[in-house]
């Protein structure tokens, strides 16, 4: 399972027109970095294995005690409990395969999309958990919601420093690319490019 395309070419539009370093795209010659260099980030990576086993714990840690409060609640901040409890729990299975694929496989418009969910949704929801005490707050639900924002803003930090990375490598990349086909082309072509334009110029400008 993949990204729609247009949604993949609005991702990647987005990184590269946020994540793309101005002052340094890369390497300044074509050998100073090689092109299988790994910018997958590791941290990240740890951090996402033990979020998709903590989440588990976090939701049944959440659940039990939405239970036990639910007579008390207000029905304002029961349509909120539930309403939060279920665009979490769709949002995080397709954040964390998200963030799987897009630090795995290099991929930018999968990390961008992981790093959006994550500071735009995720974060925010989490917080607004952690700190709104209409909900009647418990010490257990406090506790796995302040070790889910961590995750969160440490995936939030190491996702954006992976996605300049990558932006910048495929910008490396392309400007090698294009620095290669100009070697390729001899040099004496564009002279005689410049020979045929100017022979025409003249056969134009002579009487008929």
């Amino acid at each position: 399972m993949s990204l729609p395309e247009p949604l993949r070419r609005r991702l990647g539009s987005f990184s590269h027109t946020v994540f793309t370093d101005g002052h340094h795209a890369g390497p300044q010659y074509p050998g100073d970095s090689p092109d299988d260099e790994r910018v997958s980030s590791l941290p990240l990576q740890m951090s996402l294995y033990f979020n998709v086993y903590f989440f588990p714990c976090w939701w049944l840690s959440t659940v039990v005690m939405l239970h036990l409060k639910y007579p008390i609640l207000s029905d304002y901040y029961k349509f909120i409990l539930v309403t939060i409890m279920i665009l979490t729990s769709l949002i995080e299975v397709i954040r964390l395969y998200l963030g799987y694929m897009g630090n795995l496989q290099e991929k930018v418009p999968e990390l961008a999309g992981f790093w959006l969910l994550s500071l735009l949704l995720q974060l925010p929801m989490i917080l607004f958990l952690l700190f709104n005490e209409g909900l009647r707050i418990q010490p257990l639900e406090r506790a796995v919601h302040i070790i889910f924002a961590v995750f969160l803003t440490f995936e939030v930090i190491a996702a954006f420093v992976t996605l300049k990375r990558m932006v910048n490598k495929l910008a490396t990349h392309f400007r090698r690319n294009e620095f290669d086909q100009l070697e390729e082309r001899p040099v004496s072509d564009f002279y005689q490019l410049g020979k045929e334009e100017r022979a025409v110029s003249m056969a134009g400008r002579s009487p008929s």
